[in-house]
């Protein structure tokens, strides 16, 4: 008898948890936080517990245990459906999840104990940054294998934006972690200097631009037009939207370097093209919205599309966002303030988390032989905590940044300053208490979907025998 071939869907499914579990641990560090710039003394004098520690802990542990988790899942599920093909090799994706698994917990470790290259998303040190090139290196020949063996002659937009995110990660990561090392826990950067910014910047930025954008538009691409039930609006402008989006973003980083030392002409230039950003940006979202035609009716009984239709909200309005912010008469106003903290949360938490929570809600069942999740009704309560608690974060941050920024440049008649640093902080104290009343509804909503997704796991049974090519279970 013939052996029929079937998806791996094992690896998907152990992703797809991991996302759930790191987003619980991720955003409670980020309230844990935040309460810390309320109340100082929630330290307890501990070191690994300060705030300088625990947040580049909750950065990572955000963007690249609970993002990457979901990508590598969003991943790994879109290519198999979309090329009619199993993934090129088990062993090689079961060594991504493992090994993705041992980065996160190295650090975990690392971090709070203060070992850290200091670098803005590239904290981890020399050894774990090897360990995330090999994996990451695997992860593209897992990726690109199964492209190569497809029975489908076409490849679907969205594996476009995976193969761009996967293939621009591994040369920023490589790039801007070159270092020389001093021992296993110490190593300096291979730049110095200003060069060091910037190389950094190219590096920080296109992790939003690619790890945060392009990687989530892939998934955008696939679940959006799936839970609609309708085609994507318009295939051409999702082609011109990849490749004006990538060609632009590359160079946008020197944006974050504005008065500094960084030279004129390149601060101009990540300028010049942060503004021409937005057009890609909205061609995407009103894409990704527009697919919905004909469907609106849904948003009423379906949460799971409120949250991809909302999450595109916040995308649109962070790309709007951003730009305006890389302005260099803006950016006077809202460099250092808490304005950029609220934009970027609007993107990471509006944009990256809504997607990733609401994909997740739309794979989660698939995955376990159930048609829908244990309670619909918990999606909709997840949907309006999540949106309530980001509205709350980000709007207390866009004022107390503006208030901030005022109060820097504020001057007396003699060209003193009106207010001292000290009176700033107070007056944003309050700004504080609303950001973290708005974390504490983003991280119970988390603890929610942890709930719905372990009663639906508990009552279905996980297949581990999808066949290849069978439409019902695309």
């Amino acid at each position: 008898m013939e052996r029929v071939e079937t998806y791996n869907d094992k690896v998907v499914r152990q992703f797809a948890i991991m996302t759930v579990v790191w987003g619980i641990v991720g955003m409670l560090v980020g309230v844990i936080i935040a309460a810390q710039l309320l109340w100082p003394a929630l330290n307890f004098d501990v070191p690994w517990l300060t705030y300088s520690r625990l947040r580049p802990l909750h950065t990572n542990a955000v963007i690249f245990a609970f993002g990457g988790s979901a990508l590598f899942a969003a991943s790994y599920y879109v290519v198999q459906r979309t090329c009619h093909v199993r993934l090129f090799s088990d062993k090689l994706a079961a060594f991504t999840f493992w090994g993705w698994q041992l980065i996160i917990v190295l650090a975990a470790v690392t971090l709070p104990l203060g070992i850290t290259t200091s670098k803005e998303y590239a904290e981890l040190e020399w050894p774990i940054d090897v360990l995330i090139a090999v994996v990451w290196v695997v992860y593209a020949v897992v990726f690109f294998g199964t492209i190569a063996k497809r029975r489908i002659k076409h490849i679907y937009v969205a594996n476009w934006f995976f193969a761009a995110y996967i293939i621009t990660i591994a040369v920023l990561h490589i790039g801007n972690s070159a270092a020389l090392p001093v021992s296993l826990t110490k190593s300096y950067s291979a730049y110095a200097g200003t060069v060091d910014a910037m190389v950094q910047w190219w590096y920080g930025h296109n992790a939003v631009g690619f790890f945060l954008t392009a990687g989530f538009l892939g998934m955008m691409y696939y679940f959006v037009p799936k839970q609609a039930g309708r085609p994507v609006y318009s295939y051409r402008l999702s082609v011109v939207h990849f490749w004006s989006l990538i060609a632009i973003y590359m160079w946008a980083g020197p944006h974050h370097l504005h008065y500094t030392t960084l030279p004129d002409w390149a601060q101009t230039l990540g300028m010049v093209f942060s503004v021409m950003l937005l057009a890609p940006s909205w061609g995407g979202m009103i894409n990704g919205i527009m697919t919905l035609s004909g469907a609106w009716h849904k948003l009423r009984t379906d949460p799971i599309l409120k949250f991809m239709i909302v999450s595109l909200s916040f995308y649109g309005m962070s790309t709007f966002e951003g730009p305006m912010m890389s302005i260099k008469t803006v950016n006077a106003l809202s460099h250092y303030t808490d304005w950029t903290i609220g934009h970027v949360h609007s993107g990471a938490l509006g944009w990256v988390a809504m997607i990733s929570v609401g994909s997740m809600y739309a794979l989660i069942p698939r995955l376990y032989g159930r048609t829908e999740m244990y309670s619909t009704k918990l999606i909709d309560v997840h949907f309006w905590t999540t949106t309530i608690g980001i509205v709350l974060y980000v709007a207390s941050m866009w004022i107390a940044g503006v208030m901030q920024g005022l109060m820097w440049r504020a001057t007396n008649a003699d060209g003193t300053l009106t207010y001292t640093f000290i009176e700033s902080l107070a007056a944003t104290y309050p700004y504080y208490a609303v950001r973290l009343l708005g974390g504490l509804l983003v991280l119970g909503g988390m603890f929610i979907m942890a709930y719905n997704v372990i009663k639906t796991v508990a009552g279905g049974a996980a297949r581990r025998d999808v066949p290849v090519m069978a439409p019902a279970h695309a």
